[in-house]
């Protein structure tokens, strides 16, 4: 079994958005990621905000953790990226070891952009085709 890490994520709602609403978009979410290959996706509840995030504009809060290798964890960010463009969520805070990445109203292409820029100071190499040295 390879290496496993555990990567954050917060969902913030905005003004308009309750913490029950919050809660199902989290367990939405929840189900989406474990469709993947991932070892374990765990409901985090935190009493604070996110960091970045506006606490006057931040009334709800939900969180998962998702442990699994670190290539199935590209496809776990990508995944948070695709979905959170059709939902009613204000900010996704994404953190993995000491970084962190806040997803926000930004364009797509901006939106991939700090992702990738994420995700390759993570990166632990290509994967072994079919677990043999080429």
């Amino acid at each position: 079994m390879g290496r496993t890490e555990r990567l954050h994520l917060a969902l913030t709602g905005g003004r308009d958005r309750d913490q029950e609403e919050l809660d199902a978009l989290t367990l939405q979410l929840r189900e989406r990621l474990l469709e993947l290959d991932v070892d374990r996706v765990e409901l985090h509840r935190s009493g604070g905000v996110p960091a970045g995030a506006e606490p006057a504009g931040a009334v709800a809060v939900g969180g998962l953790v998702v442990t699994a290798t670190p290539f199935v964890l590209r496809s776990a960010v990508d995944l948070v990226r695709t979905w959170i463009e059709s939902r009613p969520v204000r900010t996704v805070s994404i953190t993995l070891g000491e970084d962190s990445l806040q997803l926000e109203a930004v364009s797509s292409a901006g939106r991939q952009r700090l992702i990738e820029a994420f995700l390759t100071a993570h990166d632990p190499g290509p994967e072994p085709a079919d677990g043999r040295d080429g």
